[in-house]
């Protein structure tokens, strides 16, 4: 089994998990808009899915991207600027000549 079969199968497997906690969902919420969608959405992703063929052999996987760095979306310590200057103004002490 090719590294791309095996790339289809775990998609299959999330798939199959992702249309068991919609259904879990659908006995939860009852039959609303947005269960519905939800149906449409998993179906939709499983015949896409389904239809994806084997991969161009022609195709050469680019590198595989680094995991992005959280950055936390709190106040900073602004004592980390004190002695910064300012790109352009210089220090917040002196005068421009």
């Amino acid at each position: 089994m090719g590294e791309g079969n095996n790339s289809v199968a775990a998609v299959a497997r999330a798939l199959e998990g992702l249309h068991g906690a919609v259904g879990k969902l659908s006995q939860e919420y009852g039959d609303t808009l947005g269960i519905r969608r939800l149906v449409s959405d998993v179906a939709r992703l499983s015949d896409d899915l389904a239809e994806l063929g084997p991969p161009d052999p022609r195709h050469r996987p680019g590198p595989v991207p680094e995991e992005l760095e959280e950055i936390p979306d709190v106040e900073y310590d602004a004592s980390m600027w004190t002695d910064a200057e300012h790109e352009g103004f210089g220090a917040p002490d002196r005068h421009a000549p």
